[in-house]
């Protein structure tokens, strides 16, 4: 296959944002407001996750990473106690555990769902609680984990829902990502959704540098600056209140995927019998991997790895062997996915990939 030019406006890109006037005019709001951060914005966007995740509390925070982390720090874990982690997840997943003075405890997944394979979990006397990831938006079997305090990675799994139940509100703490490859972004932040009073009353006094009431003079204890700014609060909240349909413009593209690219030697992504998948990308498992991705890039075709194999990543590397994790390591492949991509481009995405893939 001849490579093209250098691609120019017929680049296929692997994400894109869903915005436009609303979010402007919402962000014109706030800067006109002159409450930049601390203001509404952030209650507002707070009440319609609350709402999407059917939880009671909900804390925006600066980045999925800041939930991840702030969950963590909540549940007031011993230094040296153990949090199981899935081995194949962004490195974030592991590296708050580290952070917060834990012990993440690397477990092996299911190489076809990409998520924690409650088959691999046996806790210690020291596993304290488990991290579980919805990997791309695929819920994960959470009910088949053993009986631990769980933090639900819920980062790329917006609007999906497990047996009925929305992700997000499925453990006793919740977290999202508002990264803008999600479905719904502010450019940079994240959210911790639960429905534990204490918990979110801990979370809230964390992520803003320990205080639990703003202006107070007493600091009960050291936090952090994990707050989440109106300015970007407004950019997400039109998002939310139209996540239903970004998420069925998913559900369609993810359809024109399945039928495009059906018949071919390709594991394509898919949630269990009566779930909902999140969407938040579409990875596929290819052999050849890293020779596929090339050859899709040189066709100005935008792709990417799924994720890491966090044990082959230096500060775990004493962790393993985790074939399930080295197999999806080895073999996802991320493919252009978001709502802008039109039918030609589809067609164009599934055509090359049938030629590289037969060659």
């Amino acid at each position: 296959m001849v490579p093209r030019e250098t691609p120019g406006d017929d680049l296929i890109r692997l994400g894109r944002p869903d915005t436009g006037d609303e979010e402007a005019a919402a962000l014109a709001e706030v800067l006109a407001s002159g409450q930049l951060t601390m203001g509404p914005k952030v209650a507002e966007l707070e009440a319609e996750l609350a709402r999407v995740c059917e939880v009671e509390h909900v804390l925006a925070v600066s980045s999925g990473t800041a939930a991840l982390h702030l969950a963590v720090l909540a549940l007031g874990l011993e230094p040296g106690d153990e949090v199981i982690v899935p081995a194949y997840t962004f490195p974030a997943t592991a590296n708050v555990v580290a952070l917060a003075g834990l012990k993440p405890a690397l477990v092996d997944v299911d190489p076809v769902t990409m998520n924690i394979d409650p088959a691999q979990v046996e806790p210690t006397r020291r596993t304290k609680a488990i991290v579980a990831v919805h990997l791309f938006g695929r819920p994960a079997r959470l009910e088949e984990l053993p009986p631990l305090t769980l933090v639900e990675d819920a980062a790329g799994a917006l609007g999906a829902r497990r047996a009925g139940r929305a992700c997000g509100g499925l453990a006793r703490l919740g977290c999202l990502s508002f990264h803008p490859r999600k479905i719904v972004t502010t450019g940079e932040g994240g959210a911790v959704t639960t429905n534990d009073a204490g918990l979110a009353d801990a979370v809230s006094s964390l992520r803003n540098h320990g205080w639990r009431m703003p202006g107070s003079s007493e600091l009960p204890a050291p936090g952090l600056n994990y707050r989440l700014s109106d300015v970007l609060c407004a950019v997400g909240i039109p998002q939310v209140r139209r996540l239903e349909e970004l998420l069925r413009r998913r559900e369609e593209l993810a359809a024109g995927y399945a039928e495009r690219l059906a018949g071919l030697p390709i594991v394509l992504p898919a949630a269990d019998d009566g779930d909902r998948h999140g969407w938040q990308a579409y990875v596929v498992q290819v052999e050849r991997r890293d020779s596929v991705m090339t050859a899709l890039r040189a066709q100005g075709i935008e792709t990417q790895i799924g994720t890491y194999a966090v044990h082959r990543l230096a500060p775990y590397a004493h962790q393993g062997p985790f074939p399930g994790a080295d197999h999806a390591f080895e073999h996802a492949l991320a493919l252009p996915f978001h709502t802008r991509l039109t039918e030609s481009e589809l067609d164009r995405v599934a055509e090359t990939l049938t030629t590289v893939v037969s060659e």
